[in-house]
């Protein structure tokens, strides 16, 4: 019998798995959260669901390409380069051909995305606060190297998912 088969469970007529922990829960529903909260705050410089991480991180790496754009936001490239047209087309940011190789195209701020970018560096540092109330600055450092570790141990296997 396998460990999984040990852990089935029935209750009201659920089945019911044990988790070894519910972290990822936890984790995936305060992103969920945050994201509401952007949601609803990025309303009044017409950003739309999940647009901000794309426009940040083209305001502090600008000339990124798509693939490394992709692989800082953990997205795939379908999403990268639909949110990249869209930050286009609402003139955001731009789209220029590498000088060196005429494959690659490089991502640029134009004037509309660095002057909200305060903005949305003052939501995410709300956030941010929120989320850390009550927290020693010990304790801050310690979830960041923690989650910091979990990422850096998941990523090869999100990397060969993705194919990167």
């Amino acid at each position: 019998m396998s460990k999984v088969e040990n852990s089935i469970s029935f209750q009201g007529g659920k089945v019911h798995l044990k988790l070894n922990s519910y972290i990822l829960r936890e984790i995936g529903a305060l992103a969920r959260c945050v994201q509401s909260i952007n949601d609803i705050k990025l309303k009044e410089v017409k950003l739309q669901k999940g647009q901000m991480i794309f426009v940040t991180r083209i305001c502090e790496n600008p000339g990124i390409n798509h693939i490394d754009l992709s692989n800082i936001l953990k997205v795939d490239k379908t999403t990268t380069t639909k949110a990249v047209q869209k930050l286009i087309e609402a003139g955001y940011i731009d789209k220029v051909r590498d000088e060196e190789d005429k494959r690659m195209w490089r991502l640029h701020p134009r004037q509309k995305a660095l002057n909200v970018y305060p903005m949305l560096v003052e939501v995410e540092n709300k956030n941010i606060e929120s989320c850390f109330s009550d927290f020693s600055e010990e304790e801050k450092e310690m979830v960041y190297k923690l989650v910091k570790r979990m990422a850096e141990n998941i990523e090869d296997d999100w990397k060969e998912i993705k194919s990167f």
